[in-house]
């Protein structure tokens, strides 16, 4: 599901920003901790008291979700690199295993349908920032 350099960028991050939708249609964005399960391609967030926040209800309600991990690579000169995930979520209350090591409990578990991402791969950060490719590809159901 993710590339190998996918999984090494996800593994040196410590935080990401989860984006779900509310009851009313508005989005609601969180920044959050997370871990990826390389084996069954999923991520999960977790919290202290997760299962009582709004993003997990969100989930719960609706199940739609988008997920970006992304940094400044450099400032000097301007490199910006990101991965984001569009797909499935499930707020799971008890989840029987979990790569998330943070806080045991509930968990928002997210199913990638696509991934996207931008200067992660050899060489392209040192190409003009136009010039970066943007990866897209379809991981699962849309």
């Amino acid at each position: 599901m993710f590339t190998d350099i996918e999984l090494e960028y996800l593994a040196d991050q410590p935080l990401g920003r989860v984006a779900t939708v509310q009851p009313a249609g508005t989005l609601q964005v969180n920044p959050v901790g997370f871990a990826v399960d390389a084996d069954s391609g999923v991520i999960d967030i977790g919290g202290f008291n997760m299962a009582l926040s709004r993003k997990y209800r969100n989930v719960a309600d609706n199940g739609r979700v988008a997920f970006v991990v992304d940094d400044i690579a450099s400032t000097s000169p301007w490199r910006v690199r990101f991965l984001e995930v569009r797909g499935r979520a499930e707020a799971v209350a008890e989840p029987a295993s979990t790569p998330y090591r943070h806080v045991d409990g509930p968990v928002i578990r997210i199913h990638p349908d696509r991934i996207l991402s931008m200067a992660l791969y050899p060489g392209e950060l040192d190409l003009e920032p136009h010039d970066v490719p943007k990866r897209s590809r379809s991981v699962g159901e849309i």
